[in-house]
């Protein structure tokens, strides 16, 4: 057989020679690496919620598609992946306009960025949650060095893509360019009914011989705000509230269990549920005990002081609906709140006098829900405005926070309530020992900072966070109880959805041009082989004729 002798003219040569020739082949169709053809990240994503029948953030929640960077997507068949400080607004609209999904890259610290890059960061995030609703999802996933690699090469894809080149170059570029298919498994998000969002209060017995003891009630909210539910820590928004509040507790605790330090006031302590949802924890409470037939000590209260973002700047504002009377407990409190400020040259303090709007469905300050129920209210806060964008961003963590500045807020704080309520004229009744404790403000920093404090998080029955707050509401108050509210079934004023996280797989592909060309050459390969096997016998037959013509012609 003809084989036979085409075997004599690799005899001497092994198995391996033939691997040889044919091991190029599967390396050209295959991936370089099969481990870094596939990658799992964790992913966040964007606020969904609807409040007051209006609906924010992200619509939808899975992803199967092919990624592009900002320059190069054109379609809904693109998932866009980028940096966040590569998005601007302009560039947001667009993506949320033409492209089916986007992926976001967190920078790699929130805490070393500059004051610029936060601006950025903040104004964009406001943009993204409250201008208008997202129908493609949107998800955010943390600095990995994999992850900024990917971002980079789709990037560098299109600087090369927009280069002058010949024909060839192109053609080879696009054979050898690798892409990516972004991939998040996520059913469809469906309104949840299991919310509900946990308020906790209780309170301290003042004590005055003729009987007649007055109430003042200090009310804080314990959730936070951002624009994934997942990245709101909320150490300043509404931690920072939390803690002086905890450490007002503490402290009047003390005074308060020696009949002989007992102060002159009742103090109820209100620990509300969504706040970032407005206010809806404090509107359910309030309607209880203002509605309930049994009577309540917030009925009379001398004033409500609510307590929000305390650490954000060396100013504390005490924000009114309607500027206190002089002589009225508001405003001696007020007095008493400069007064201790005095002692601490880098602070001042002010007052900002604003009106509800009623025509708004939500509202700008906590207190505002107790103004609107002819109750004396106010807010404290170191920011000015309503509409800071630090009471709701990612950036707001513990690396962010002046643990000092809050410190020195608590300490001006809990003075002028404890002044009010024992009424001293001049200095403190805390000092010393018997003050704010920077190790406790550190413990509920690490515990209130370290865990995302969204309401959706949160507005589910035994929350571990919420139980370990109740658990320290009963360890130094009276009557605790815990209230729940619930969206109304038939016209909910808000409403949760499910899916606020994924899994961001990323798998490494060719394009589809790769494909084509691998076709054709194995296609070639194999007419090659059929042209080989039927047509090289008769070469072989005709070659040996002509040898032995040959021969005999010599002869």
């Amino acid at each position: 057989m003809w084989l036979d002798e085409v075997d004599e003219i690799f005899k001497g040569y092994n198995i391996s020679c033939y691997i040889l020739i044919v091991l190029p082949i599967f390396i050209l169709v295959s991936s370089t690496s099969p481990v870094s053809a596939s990658h799992e990240f964790p992913a966040y994503r964007m606020q969904h919620f609807d409040l007051h029948g209006m609906a924010f953030g992200s619509r939808m929640a899975s992803v199967n598609l092919e990624a592009r960077s900002i320059s190069t997507f054109s379609s809904s068949r693109h998932c866009v992946f980028a940096r966040l400080m590569d998005l601007s607004i302009e560039t947001y609209r667009n993506i949320r306009g033409k492209a089916g999904a986007l992926i976001v890259e967190l920078p790699k610290s929130l805490s070393n960025l500059t004051q610029d890059e936060k601006q950025h960061i903040l104004m964009l995030e406001q943009k993204m949650i409250y201008e208008q609703e997202t129908s493609i999802p949107v998800y955010f996933t943390k600095y990995n060095n994999v992850i900024d690699n990917i971002v980079t090469e789709l990037s560098t894809n299109v600087d090369a893509r927009n280069k002058k080149k010949s024909a060839a170059e192109t053609l080879f570029s696009s054979i050898a360019a690798n892409g990516y298919q972004i991939v998040i498994s996520a059913g469809t998000p469906t309104a949840r009914t299991d919310t509900k969002i946990a308020t906790i209060y209780g309170h301290l017995a003042g004590y005055r011989p003729d009987g007649k003891v007055p109430t003042i009630a200090i009310v804080t909210h314990y959730d936070s705000f951002g624009v994934a539910p997942e990245l709101s820590h909320g150490a300043d928004a509404n931690g920072s509230g939390v803690i002086v509040m905890l450490e007002l507790i503490r402290l009047l605790s003390g005074l308060y269990a020696d009949p002989k330090t007992r102060g002159k006031f009742n103090i109820i302590f209100v620990l509300a549920g969504g706040g970032k949802i407005n206010f809806q924890g404090s509107k359910k409470w309030l309607e209880e005990q203002l509605d309930s037939s049994e009577g309540s000590l917030i009925q009379e209260a001398s004033f409500v002081l609510c307590l929000d973002t305390l650490a954000a700047s060396d100013t504390i504002f005490m924000h009114v609906s309607k500027p206190p009377k002089d002589g009225s407990p508001a405003s001696i409190f007020y007095k008493n709140l400069k007064s201790v400020g005095e002692d601490y040259p880098s602070v001042s303090i002010e007052g900002v006098h604003k009106k509800i709007n009623l025509a708004e469905d939500i509202l700008a300050w906590e207190h505002e829900r107790y103004s609107i129920r002819r109750l004396t209210a106010f807010t404290l806060s170191s920011v000015k405005s309503h509409k800071d964008s630090w009471r709701s961003t990612i950036l707001d963590n513990s690396e962010n926070l002046d643990i000092n500045r809050l410190e020195r807020n608590a300490k001006i704080i809990v003075n002028s309530i404890g002044k009010f309520v024992y009424d001293i004229p001049d200095g403190g009744i805390f000092g010393g020992s018997w003050d704010v404790n920077p190790a406790y403000i550190d413990a509920w920093l690490n515990h209130l900072a370290g865990q995302p404090r969204s309401s959706q998080l949160l507005s589910t029955k035994d929350n571990a966070l919420v139980v370990s707050l109740q658990d320290n509401f009963n360890k130094y108050l009276r009557d605790v109880k815990i209230t729940f509210a619930m969206p109304d079934k038939r016209d909910p004023d808000y409403q949760f959805f499910g899916t606020t996280g994924g899994t961001l797989n990323i798998y490494s592909v060719k394009p589809a041009v790769f494909d084509l060309i691998v076709t054709l050459a194995i296609t070639l390969y194999l007419v090659l082989v059929y042209v080989v096997i039927h047509y090289v016998p008769v070469l072989y037959s005709v070659s040996m004729n002509l040898m032995k013509n040959q021969k005999v012609k010599a002869r």
